[in-house]
């Protein structure tokens, strides 16, 4: 038997293993079962990318990007840069000008390890000029034992030729659940058969004593839904004109202009979302430019993203009209990565990873760094939070820190304690000094983007770090003890504060010829939104947890590419409108305890919430948007870079590229 000088990794794609089939199936998943109770480490489930599609998520595995990053951004898409179309029918797909990032693959082979793939999107595409050492072309036929003989093969080959990462990918139960649906006896049977070859898989392991060896990464790319048109709303319904455009089928439907590339980017993409806004009670369909998205789809910043989009509820799906429907009967996949149905699965097995664990949800962006960490090599920059995943390895490769502190706070001083301009707003200035370990009981948080001018101001009831560059406060600290009714009114003013300089505060003034703004505290649309977080949300977080600590703040992403724009110096008093607005809520695990007080650990909730002019998506006020708006500390403070905060459940690493 050959020897090995570190552990091999294998990584086995299930296409379409929607999590929810391990409870539904248990009984027939022996295999599965095992790794998963006995002798491995697992999770529920593990969230995928959005779109839930089967490119755009395999590719996200090996690379640790979003497809917004990555460019695969669907199974299906258009290049208006080279004006070519991708389809997984066509040559087009091998194409490595599609393909951005650097898949785990490459990774490994430029530091001098070597990887065959059996098998997986793009790993039969020379990306950046390299194919992996060992790979095989897409041949859909080439039956399950085969395809694992081959990897058994290729773990028999002498050192010098051996690779050290491995993947092996199988369609099922993918095919079957689109060609009969989720629920269906067909996918019992497919099921089962993957389950028997993950048997075959563990027999040669052992047959070879490679169990104790090799490590394993069982996963799927995305889950499946029940299909069926009277779940399908169509664009002609609402709109009679669509001899300009097309939709991209499916449950992330995508509009595109039909003149190519001449009206890509000057499309009315605007009038048409308007058109198609709140035209039904309790439409299925959201239309969304792209850049309003939620952030957590983090589905905007790549010019193969129509900028009109489509979302769909749970169980739904889009199209121009109803011949244009793909799945009408079986299943299909793409719809929001939060809905139950589209959740995947993951096991860890050999001798990296812990036994018997079972871990919280996590995503599957977080894998790339994983893998590096047990093939012991460097990551490339991904969108992951590397280190995030140490709680399933016996021995972590890598330990997180938090990064530095790039700009400091400086006093904010007045040689006067009268306020001598009231900048032309209403009110009068009162403050009032209160502790900090009240507001701010985990530590200030740190500003880590270069160049910020700052100072914290004590208030009666919060803490603010307030901005000399944006004019504003980077962020607002509370912690409210458990409340019995929700908080008073607001008053509507701007209060100038005497201890920040005339010159470095906002002139009410230069606002009031702008008919979409106000000047107190929040534009109307928006401050709905807020109404709705301070009676409602905070009432109840604050009952059910024993108190909550609170940081909320402006977030400045005007190219919506997930990172905070930079900073730039205002003239005459002006300042940026925020584009969005962040929360951050905090309280002790261990309810017992109030978030001041807290022994243990930490849990948190982030929101990030869009400002804009309208809320047309949501058609009436409603805490729909929030229930569309969670967000990860991390994702959060990557929008927000400026601040970092120390909450244990909000550790925020550097930002991560785009």
């Amino acid at each position: 038997l050959p020897s090995f000088s570190r552990p091999p990794l294998l990584l086995v794609s299930l296409d379409g293993f929607r999590a929810e089939y391990l409870k539904d199936h248990h009984s027939r998943l022996p295999v599965i079962n095992k790794l998963r109770k006995s002798d491995g480490t697992t999770t529920s489930y593990m969230r995928p990318v959005y779109p839930t599609k089967t490119f755009p998520n395999h590719y996200t595995i090996v690379t640790g990007l979003y497809p917004e990053s990555h460019g695969i951004v669907d199974n299906k898409m258009y290049d208006v840069t080279r004006n070519a179309f991708f389809t997984l029918k066509t040559d087009e797909k091998f194409n490595s000008n599609w393909y951005q990032g650097e898949p785990v693959w490459l990774t490994a082979m430029r530091q001098k390890l070597k990887a065959g793939t059996f098998f997986w999107p793009g790993s039969d595409v020379a990306i950046n000029g390299s194919f992996p050492t060992l790979y095989r072309m897409y041949d859909r036929n080439i039956k399950f034992e085969n395809r694992l003989e081959t990897v058994f093969e290729w773990l028999s080959l002498s050192e010098k030729e051996r690779p050290d990462f491995y993947t092996l990918y199988l369609e099922e139960p993918d095919s079957t659940g689109h060609a009969y649906g989720p629920k269906s006896s067909q996918v019992i049977a497919a099921l089962e058969k993957v389950d028997s070859i993950l048997g075959d898989l563990m027999d040669g392991l052992f047959t070879r004593d490679l169990h104790q060896c090799v490590n394993l990464m069982i996963v799927s790319d995305h889950g499946m839904e029940e299909a069926s048109c009277q779940r399908a709303a169509y664009v002609s319904t609402y709109q009679q004109d669509t001899s300009n455009f097309t939709v991209i089928q499916g449950p992330a439907a995508r509009i595109r202009p039909k003149r190519l590339p001449q009206d890509y980017f000057s499309f009315d993409y605007e009038g048409l979302i308007k058109n198609l806004s709140c035209r039904a009670p309790d439409q299925p369909m959201k239309p969304y430019l792209k850049e309003n998205l939620p952030k957590r789809m983090h589905f905007a910043y790549n010019k193969r993203i129509e900028r009109g989009h489509l979302y769909m509820k749970e169980g739904w799906q889009a199209a121009l009209k109803k011949d244009d429907v793909k799945y009408c009967t079986g299943g299909f996949h793409g719809s929001d990565n939060l809905f139950t149905n589209m959740q995947a699965i993951f096991i860890g097995y050999g001798p990296g990873f812990k036994t018997k664990y079972v871990v919280p949800t996590f995503e599957n962006i977080e894998l790339y760094n994983l893998m590096c960490d047990l093939l012991g090599i460097r990551p490339s920059p991904n969108n992951g939070t590397h280190g995030s995943l140490n709680h399933l390895l016996k021995r972590p490769h890598y330990q997180p820190v938090h990064p530095a502190q790039l700009s400091h706070e400086t006093p904010c001083e007045s040689t006067n304690l009268v306020p001598t301009d009231n900048l032309h707003c209403l009110c009068s200035s009162q403050s009032t000094e209160k502790l900090r370990r009240l507001h701010h009981p985990f530590g200030i948080p740190s500003v880590i983007q270069a160049g910020n001018s700052f100072c914290l101001l004590h208030h009666a009831d919060y803490l603010s770090g307030y901005s000399r560059d944006r004019l504003m406060p980077l962020w607002v600290s509370y912690t409210l003890q458990p409340l019995v009714s929700s908080l008073s009114s607001l008053n509507l003013c701007i209060r100038a504060d005497f201890r920040v300089p005339s010159s470095s505060n906002q002139l009410c003034l230069l606002y009031r010829d702008e008919a979409a703004l106000t000047y107190g505290l929040l534009h109307p649309p928006c401050e709905s939104v807020w109404s709705h977080v301070h009676t409602s949300i905070l009432l109840k977080y604050s009952q059910d947890l024993n108190g909550v600590n609170v940081i909320s703040g402006p977030i400045f992403d005007k190219d919506f590419d997930g990172n905070v724009d930079p900073v730039s110096k205002n003239t005459g008093n002006e300042t940026a409108v925020p584009t969005h607005f962040f929360l951050i809520m905090t309280s002790c695990r261990n309810s017992s305890f109030s978030p001041v007080n807290c022994e243990g650990p930490l849990q948190a909730i982030a929101f990030i919430m869009p400002h804009k002019p309208d809320y047309s998506e949501f058609c009436a006020v409603s805490n729909n948007q929030l229930h569309l708006s969670p967000s990860k500390c991390r994702e959060t403070a990557r929008t927000i870079s400026h601040v970092n905060t120390k909450q244990n459940n909000c550790r925020v690493l550097q930002s991560r590229s785009s």
